[in-house]
């Protein structure tokens, strides 16, 4: 692919768009990584906080990494029962 010029969250789409130099467009749905991946209200918090304040770092990750092994690995969730 072509040098990214710009990733930013929509949130009248709820989508993390990636726009590169060749005019190509990805446009991540969030809402549909979150009830493939998530598990929990954590992992969908964390999520959500890298969607608002890391958008490329998100895009990344669910582009090249492995989003439920990130998730196992930052959230810590302990049932009550």
């Amino acid at each position: 692919m072509n040098k990214l010029i710009s990733c930013e969250f929509n949130i009248d789409t709820a989508c993390v768009e990636l726009k590169f130099a060749d005019g190509s467009m990805i446009s991540i749905d969030c809402t549909a990584v979150e009830d493939e991946v998530a598990k929990n209200m954590y992992q969908r918090s964390e999520l959500d906080y890298l969607v608002y304040n890391d958008p490329v770092g998100y895009a990344d990750l669910i582009l090249n990494g492995d989003p439920e092994e990130y998730l196992r690995n930052v959230t810590d969730y302990s049932s009550l029962d």
